[in-house]
């Protein structure tokens, strides 16, 4: 079998008489999931497509040789609609990005692989990752892991708990990504510490139990976090350290069966 130590990690990469060669327990495919949506101010629309790309970035540099993976291409636009107020904001209804990701991997199912990992980088789409892993489980039996970059968590100490509970979009720690990312497209001088209305609501907008918002009821400019306090040094921690959580999960993941886990129940 051909090796995937050549350094082809793109899916778009391979001819289509590769794939038959593909190791289905041992090859794991990324779906990446992003938006196309306002971040304030001083962030461009283009945010959560930038912070994927850049984290995929990173992990083709970092993934040892011994995890195959194929990355999909990102998925730029996502379910958005609750940015639309804003000009510059692209969105697909929620069936629309449910029914095309769908397609997305009943196609890798079709090519012979089963192992998927949806990686998101946009809080709208959430909900619908969490359908979508269970679709393909149920209609093509694949193995699905839906995840967060954020979910692999932050260096300790590099952000303030103000940050950590409140800045949701635009905030601190998606502007000092971008500040390693793309520096060229942040405007620090209109970064400011965007208050979130959820500090005070009675029933809060995060949490388990939540009030359901659009970003304008967080704040009038759309995006909240302490952005002001960013710095490319805080993105490149925070990009290797999310990248080492989810290399920990490839491993983890690779070492189950793609027909699923041992169904044992505990004594």
């Amino acid at each position: 079998m051909r090796r995937f130590a050549e350094k082809r990690y793109d899916w778009a990469e391979f001819r289509t008489t590769e794939f038959a060669d593909m190791d289905p327990e041992n090859t794991i495919v990324i779906l990446p999931t992003a938006a196309i949506e306002q971040h304030g101010p001083h962030l461009p629309v283009g945010v959560d497509q930038y912070i994927n790309e850049g984290m995929l970035t990173h992990l083709r540099a970092t993934c040892p040789e011994d995890i195959n993976i194929l990355i999909l291409p990102v998925q730029a636009v996502g379910k958005s609609n609750e940015h639309i107020h804003a000009k510059g904001t692209l969105t697909y209804t929620a069936k629309t990005a449910l029914d095309a990701w769908t397609e997305i991997g009943l196609s890798v199912a079709r090519a012979g692989l089963k192992k998927m990992v949806i990686v998101n980088s946009h809080g709208g789409n959430l909900d619908l990752i969490s359908i979508l892993g269970r679709e393909l489980r149920v209609q093509a039996g694949m193995m699905v892991v839906k995840c967060q970059w954020g979910n692999f968590g932050k260096p300790e100490g590099l952000y303030s708990a103000q940050e950590s509970t409140y800045g949701i979009h635009g905030g601190d720690l998606e502007t000092s990504l971008m500040l390693h990312f793309k520096p060229h497209l942040v405007d620090m001088s209109k970064a400011e510490d965007f208050r979130s209305t959820a500090e005070t609501a009675p029933i809060s907008p995060i949490g388990p139990v939540n009030l359901a918002w659009v970003s304008k009821d967080l704040n009038p400019k759309g995006t909240v976090g302490e952005a002001h306090l960013a710095t490319a040094e805080k993105g490149i921690a925070t990009c290797a350290h999310q990248v080492a959580g989810f290399i920990k999960m490839l491993k983890e993941f690779r070492e189950l069966s793609s027909e699923g886990y041992a169904r044992t129940i505990p004594d």
